[in-house]
């Protein structure tokens, strides 16, 4: 057999703790007011006369948005009351 000590740790869920600790680790609540801001400072953006600047800023608003939704929605956890563990109990 062959000798797989090649493999990416990071395959495994080994993640360093350098990458742990440099991520941000916003929570839902902030992503949603950063999107608003963001929607808010494009809106001020093109009434002040700059129309691509404002179209720029307020298109970040989007993918924050989406990404705030992706955070609260994934952490929940699934029901899996009706999966069986294969053995029945007929009390």
């Amino acid at each position: 057999m062959e000798n797989l000590n090649f493999i990416d740790p990071l395959l495994h869920g080994i993640v360093p703790d350098t990458i742990q600790k440099s991520t941000l680790n916003l929570s839902v609540k902030q992503m949603v007011l950063a999107g608003v801001g963001s929607l808010v400072a494009g809106a001020v953006l093109k009434k002040a006369g700059h129309g691509k600047t404002g179209a720029l800023v307020g298109s970040f608003a989007l993918p924050i948005f989406a990404s705030a939704l992706y955070k609260k929605f994934a952490d929940r956890p699934k029901d899996e009351s009706h999966i069986s563990s294969g053995i029945e109990y007929n009390h």
